[in-house]
This record gives C-alpha cells, structure tokens and sequence, in this order.
C-alpha cells in the first residue's frame, strides 16, 4: 500500500486565479505535504500556468498531465486519476478552497481504517448554478483564510443545500467540487469518468451512480467542508449541455430514479423520489411490476410505446401494447415513466401513450405529454385511437 494518504485530482483550463487560491489552501493543510499529492489535468499548454506551480514547488507536490485537446473535464479528470498514487482519491475542482485541517479530518473521520465510502464535502457559497456570473472579484487569499478559520471553528456546520432535503437518492447529490473515495474502488471497478459526457454537468453523477452500483455507501459529510470560489458562469450554455448529457445518462443507466433527476434536476429530484415511486405503485396496481417505454419498428417506421406494465427486470416487449413490432431488430425495453426520453426531437415516426400514464399526477403526466410530443411526429393515445392533445 501507498504511503500516501491522499491523491487530490483536480481539471483545469483557464481559470488561474481560482487555482491559485486552491493550491494557497493546500499549502496550508495540517497534514504534512509528504502524505498528498496534487495531480492536475490541464487542457492547455500555458506558461502561466507552469510558473503557478514553480512558486509551490517547495510546498506542494504538484504532477500535471497537460493536454492541448478541446476543453473536457471528463478527459481532464481521467488524464490525472490515472496517475493516482494515494490510498484515497479527493476529486476537487480549481474553484475550491479547503480548511487547514481538511485532509487531516477527511483521513481520520472516514479512511483511517481503510473504509469502502465514497464521501461527499459541502461547497459552501454554491447556488447550485442558478445564477450568472459576469464580473469576478479577485480576493486575496487572506481572505479566504479568515472565512475559512471561522467555519473551522464552529461547532455544525450545515451551509450546502443538499443537506435540506432527505438523501434518497445519494448518487444525485455527488457533485465533484469535492468527493473523496478510496483510490482502490476506482482501479478495482475501472470508475473513470466517461468522456462521452461533453460540456457542463451530469458526468459527475452518472460516474457516481456507478459508485452506487459497486455497493459502495455514498455519504455527505457534514464535516467535510470547503468554500466555492466566484468565476464567470453562463446558466443558458451550463443548461444547454447539461439537458444533452441527462439524456445520455438516462440512455445508459435507464430508471425511475434516472429519469426523475433528468426532468427536475438533481437536489430536486430527491424531495421528489418517495412520492413518485408511491405514484409509480399505484399506476401498475402491483409493487411487483413498473412502467416502461418500448422502442422498436412496425413496418420499418420507429415507434414508441409509453406505459407498457412490465415485471422488473423484464427486456422482451409485453403482449397486449396495441401494435405488433417487426422481429429484427428486436424492440428495446427501457424501464421508464417518460418524464425524460433519451431521444433527440422528432427522432421517432410514432409514440403511442398507454393509460397506465394517466393515472399519474399531474406534474408527472404534463412532462411525459411534453416529452412524446417532443420525440415524435405523431402521438396517440391507446391503440392509436385518439390523439393526445398538446400540453
């Protein structure tokens, strides 16, 4: 094993004054430089970069992996994971400052007897991307140090939104700002990020709900903090990537929960969860069975069934759907409601809405209304009776 405690990975491009004041707080960590090392991904060749990290030679143990590519903070993130030599792995972001004793705790709370969890800190100062960010003011990092000591002395600290609302679904809430997992979860599960995720948003998730899937805990730690540093921000590019990526994510990973994150976001969806399986339950009149969309072709046109009950776990098409799909190639069976289709607009050439959908609330029903109308040319209701009206 390493004697390294810690591998601290972290993407950049761009963005040297917040750098700057991250590597400032990592220099000042509690537990000796000898035990962590700074592992950057840089997605360019800058020379200012280079002459940041020559001024922390003496403090920090800093390896970049330097890429001219196309800005990706999936690529980023792996060109530095793979060079991880610590016992644990610390995805931090370059618009983040930790305590003095970040390391130090983070260590001895949640790794010190080689714990499988994957541990999420709080961004103290995130709006959760609600907002743009035009001008930037550039504080030293004095001042950051003093906020910084005031937060390490309080006795709760209790500032990041995600902890408003109950943890349901925990891969939801593992945002990359800061999450610490043991570096062997990674290698033993080959949990890199995957680069098919492009621009803003939901890499992190779909990386953590792989996490999830090893049976590793995920946990918000309410002692694991650090302050999100301001930079500039576009809401409208952020949410024009990030709707993109969702449905990447639910074409991968397709489920309720997949689903309920992609059509109310993330923090929204875990207030959402337990009502919308309770919901689900009632649509199919059996905990045994839940909703699902099939995909396939009927004489060579792409059609789709919303509302087909079906036994968990099932993938061949039920019987009883209304139309009759051609053997090859074989119809897909995704176990979803509908809120958020994984199809791009007008892709399919008919979507047949089943009344199972109905009997869900409201809220639910307009989404998957809006979705079938927005995937395919025609929508109808059951066995191609009725149209479904627009919502």
């Amino acid at each position: 094993m390493s004697n390294l405690k810690f591998s601290i990975v972290i993407p950049y491009k761009q963005r040297l004054d917040n750098i700057r004041l991250c590597f400032e707080s990592l220099a000042e960590q509690t537990l000796d430089s000898s035990q962590f090392e700074v592992l950057v991904g840089v997605m360019e060749y800058s020379p200012e970069y280079v002459a940041l990290c020559s001024e922390f030679t003496d403090r920090l143990t800093i390896i970049s992996v330097l890429s001219g590519d196309e800005w990706q903070i999936t690529r980023a993130r792996n060109l530095a994971m793979r060079q991880a030599s610590g016992q644990v792995m610390v995805q931090l972001d370059a618009d983040m400052a930790l305590p003095p004793r970040f390391l130090e705790n983070l260590y001895r709370k949640h790794f010190a007897y080689g714990q499988s969890v994957c541990v999420i800190g709080q961004m103290i100062g995130y709006d959760n991307n609600n907002s743009d960010v035009h001008n930037v003011v550039v504080r030293p990092f004095s001042h950051y140090r003093e906020k910084l000591a005031e937060l390490d002395a309080a006795d709760e600290v209790r500032l990041d939104i995600r902890l408003q609302v109950d943890h349901v679904i925990p891969w939801a809430f593992a945002w990359t700002a800061l999450i610490a997992l043991p570096t062997r979860l990674v290698l033993e599960h080959d949990l890199y990020f995957d680069e098919d995720f492009r621009g803003y948003g939901v890499e992190d998730l779909e990386w953590a709900h792989r996490i999830c899937a090893t049976g590793t805990a995920i946990v918000m730690g309410q002692d694991v903090f650090g302050i999100h540093l301001p930079h500039a921000r576009s809401v409208a590019g952020n949410r024009a990537t990030e709707r993109l990526n969702y449905r990447r994510f639910v074409r991968k990973w397709p489920g309720t929960d997949v689903e309920l994150a992609a059509a109310f976001g993330d923090f929204e969806a875990n207030g959402l969860a337990l009502e919308f399986r309770r919901e689900l339950a009632a649509a199919v009149g059996d905990d045994g069975r839940g909703l699902a969309a099939v995909l396939g072709e009927v004489n060579g046109e792409r059609v789709l069934v919303m509302g087909a009950v079906v036994d968990f776990g099932q993938t061949q098409a039920p019987s009883g759907l209304g139309v009759r799909f051609d053997a090859h190639p074989r119809p897909e069976v995704l176990p979803i409601a509908g809120l958020a289709l994984p199809f791009p607009d007008q892709s399919i050439d008919v979507c047949h809405v089943l009344p199972p959908v109905t009997r869900l609330s409201d809220q639910y029903l307009k989404l998957i209304l809006e979705e079938a109308q927005r995937v395919a040319r025609t929508v109808t209701g059951p066995a191609g009776e009725e149209p479904v009206p627009a919502v």
